[in-house]
Formats: C-alpha cells, structure tokens, sequence
C-alpha cells in the first residue's frame, strides 16, 4: 500500500507496436501467424514488499507468452492518484492501472475507463468466477468496469518474543488477551508496558490514522453517511469513545503518537502489537528476526466489523482496441495465474478458485484472512469519496496530533463532510 519507489513523470508511457489485425475475434487478434508485439504500460502504487509479488507477476505473465510484453511504472502511493487522474483527463497515460475501488466513481462518472463486459468474453475472462462483494463494487448500471484483484484489511499482528516475556503468550501461541472491550484491551497493553520496558506495547497507525480510526469505528456499528448517502454521520458517541480511546492510549504511553513509521517499528521488534494490512504479512512472516503471530482484530467495541477495500484494474477509455484486448489478457492472467502469487503476498484473491485453492489455503494464517474478509466493510459507493475521505483524514490526524477534543473536532468534520455532499 505504501510506494517507497522513485516517481518518473506520467508521460513516459509505452507506445503501441501493433501492426494492426483483418477480423474482430480475439483469438485471431492475439494468435496471429505473424504475432504483433503489444507493449502494455502498467501503472501501480504497489511498493514495499507488494511490489515485489507484483514483480513476480509481470515477469510470469511476460515469459508465458510473446504477444503482449507489460512494462510497469510504479509510482508514490500518496501522488497516485493525482497522477492518474491528469492521465486520464488528458488522454495520454497507462494501458492498464490499478484503481482502488472506492475510488472508481467520478472515472467511471467522467467515462474516463471503459466498460469491460464484451472484453472478458473476448478474453475468455468470466466476472462470475470473482467474489460477489468484490464485484458488487466495480458494476456501475449493469457493467463491470473493473477487475477486482482482492480484499485487503487489516488484521492484528503480534511480536511472539515481547509477548512471552510479558507473560502473556499462550502455549499456543496465541495472545493472552483480556475481556475485549477498550478497558480489558488497555489492561493488556499495560502489562507490556510494565513487563518489557523500552517497547511500545502498540504501534497505531498514526500517518495514516483514518484507517485506525475506522477499524474500530465500524467494530462500534458506525457509518459514515447516512443511508441516502445525502449527509455525513459521523458526530456521535460511538466516533467520540473510538477517539478518546486512542487519545488515551498515546496520553498513557501505551503507543507513541510521534513515531512515523510505525510499520518499521513493529517490522525492527519495538513494538508488542500492530494493527497493520495483510498485504504486510508476506514481508512480516519473511523477516527471520522477527516471531510474528497473526490475529482478527478483537471485537473491543463490539463487533468483528472493520475497515477493507480492494485492489482493480481498469483500462482507460483512450486506449486503442488491440491493446484493449491485450490489457483485458494481462488483467485475466493477474486474476487466475497471478492470483496465488498476489495471495503471497497477504491479499485475500477476488478469484474463487484461487482463494479456495490448496496454494493459496495451506500458506500461514489465510485461512483466518478468509474469514476476517466476510467482515470487511467497504466505502460508501459515492463519487464524492476522494473528497470525503481526504476531509477525514486530515480532520481525523489533527484531531490527535494537535489533542483536539473529540467532540469538537468531530463536529467540525461533520459540516465539512456535509458541505463536501451538498456541491
């Protein structure tokens, strides 16, 4: 999620070397006698350790055939989107890119990507064979206008070593956590405090603290919007005790508002608990000095509900037919092929062959991963979202950077929010 590669500017894209083709069928325009060389430019936000299972893929995909070669450009997760929405407004950018999925909307609003329905038959690509919340999020009138590669949320890790010698392991190597509620979890965290000095007993997401925030919000039955999505409904109690705990916890010393890497500080073994994305777990479960545990976020506000979103990838509208059909082929094989090596790295696979595989169930802790997805609660499937969710994050991080009341922060997001709705 988080890209540590170098940006290079937007408009170095792959330029098409197809020399064009007589009849309309797929097979005969990837299966020529004379196949034409389809350059595909492949953009990504995928850095870290997912990048290099995207990696995995591509090389895969271009050694299984000769037809089609794809050559990605990976860019800063947190320029992504700006990046890509200049593209696609003007027309010149990627083949294929990937676009969360509640960020589809306004490119779909704007007919920006294209509809993929008449693509995957061409490509021998069926939408039924993806995972029925996955694919609710990408179909827009009765279309589907993306592939969706996975859920991803988060999960709690645990550092196995810390928790041992605070006593609280299990022989099953499991955490000995107490009631889960706020005040049993804090319990727990005081007794890393006080057992393991010089660690923080919890890394929180604080640089990206909406998505810490809404873990536990939608644990406590929150929302976002109200049913119409007409207005924002996010200053109540459930929001407010969410926040205060939080607070409480950074007052405490129980975690370390200022750390800005809290990955690396769970990732180095200075930490007892992380919540942190399953796309970290093929890093995490790799790194040899680290005795890693992994387990569903407790219920501490009263529900197994909490924040997910997925990967897809769309094609732009600008995008020339023969390399349609050559996009709509890298993007079948990432789904199928390319599935098992995307479940490597944490993601639970949209494909359902792949996720029931053996390849992708026998690898560590996926299978409780499956059953924390039926839990995932996805965005409000609005255009508006980009704006929203860029309201909340930095509302939501100067809310605990700067020890803003609960309550008054949260009703200043809330007008904000509205007003976001209203234009």
């Amino acid at each position: 999620m988080k890209s540590k590669g170098p940006f290079m500017p937007f408009v170095m894209v792959c330029m098409l070397l197809f020399s064009g083709c007589a009849d309309d069928s797929y097979e005969s325009k990837m299966n020529t006698a004379e196949p034409a060389s389809v350059e595909l430019s492949f953009w990504n936000p995928f850095g870290g350790g997912e990048g290099d299972f995207v990696e995995r893929i591509i090389r895969d995909y271009n050694t299984s055939q000769s037809k089609v070669f794809v050559k990605q450009l990976r860019l800063e997760s947190n320029e992504y989107y700006a990046r890509l929405s200049t593209a696609l407004s003007l027309g010149k950018g990627p083949d294929v890119a990937v676009v969360h999925v509640d960020r589809l909307s306004p490119f779909i609003k704007a007919k920006q990507i294209t509809g993929l329905d008449s693509l995957a038959k061409q490509a021998g690509f069926d939408f039924d064979e993806i995972e029925s919340s996955n694919r609710q999020g990408v179909i827009y009138n009765g279309n589907d206008y993306a592939v969706p590669l996975d859920t991803h949320f988060h999960m709690l890790f645990y550092n196995k070593d810390i928790l041992k010698k605070a006593g609280l392991l299990q022989e099953d190597e499991t955490p000995k956590l107490e009631a889960a509620t706020p005040d049993g979890f804090t319990a727990f965290l005081k007794q890393i405090h006080a057992r393991v000095p010089g660690v923080q007993p919890m890394a929180v997401n604080t640089p990206y603290f909406q998505e810490s925030f809404l873990d536990l919000y939608y644990e406590a039955g929150g929302e976002l919007l109200s049913p119409d999505m007409k207005k924002a409904a996010i200053h109540n109690e459930k929001a407010i005790s969410v926040l205060t705990f939080y607070q409480q916890l950074f007052a405490s010393g129980l975690s370390d508002l200022n750390d800005q890497t809290p990955w690396d500080s769970f990732d180095q073994g200075k930490a007892g608990l992380w919540i942190g994305g399953v796309w970290e777990a093929g890093h995490h479960l790799g790194n040899p000095a680290l005795h890693v545990g992994i387990m569903p976020i407790p219920p501490i506000f009263g529900s197994p509900v909490h924040w997910g979103s997925s990967h897809t990838l769309v094609i732009p509208a600008y995008v020339t037919e023969p390399k349609q059909l050559a996009a709509m082929d890298f993007m079948r094989y990432f789904s199928e092929e390319g599935g098992v090596i995307w479940g490597e790295a944490g993601h639970v696979p949209a494909n359902h062959e792949v996720a029931k595989s053996s390849a992708y169930q026998e690898l560590p802790y996926r299978k409780l991963f499956i059953a924390s997805r039926d839990h995932v609660k996805f965005a409000p499937k609005t255009d508006k979202y980009a704006a929203l969710f860029t309201a909340i994050s930095e509302d939501l991080q100067n809310i605990v950077q700067k020890g803003i009341k609960p309550e008054e922060g949260l009703a200043a997001l809330e007008k904000k929010l509205n007003q976001i709705l209203a234009n």
